[in-house]
């Protein structure tokens, strides 16, 4: 775990994360990305950048339902990046947890990468703050 703060224990992103996640292209059907995504534990498909400058996207499986589930369209007729958020809001792997439940708080998400020298190492959810970070912390 992290260091200790003068204000009590500070648990880091890094800490709680999964490290295991999936990357998809955006031109990638939803049926395609469905059918490849391994780590449904995730609840979401990280959108791969297009090139070094890009940003990464994200789709989370909410998204689906609401698009294409909902709107009974075709999944071999939906394009993640129809789909998709971008540019994803990252998470820095040395932020408190604290921290990262405000900005998911106000920004309305339930789960964001966890982006250190802009490669996406994890991701992060308010699940995984509270199971995994908020017992730690009382």
């Amino acid at each position: 775990m992290s260091k200790q703060t003068a204000a009590g224990a500070m648990i880091a992103v890094k800490d709680v994360m999964k490290k295991k996640y999936d990357m998809v292209d955006g031109l990638a059907t939803v049926r395609q990305a469905l059918t490849l995504m391994k780590h449904i534990e995730t609840k979401c498909l990280i959108v791969d950048k297009r090139h070094e400058n890009d940003e990464y996207g994200i789709v989370v499986l909410a998204d689906i339902a609401r698009h294409v589930l909902a709107e009974n369209r075709s999944p071999d007729r939906v394009s993640i990046y129809e789909v998709m958020t971008k540019p994803a809001v990252t998470i820095h792997p040395n932020m408190d947890i604290r921290y990262a439940s405000q900005l998911f708080a106000r920004l309305g998400l339930s789960r964001a990468p966890v982006v250190e020298g802009g490669k996406v190492i994890g991701i992060v959810s308010h699940t995984d703050m509270v199971l995994k970070g908020l017992m730690h912390l009382v």
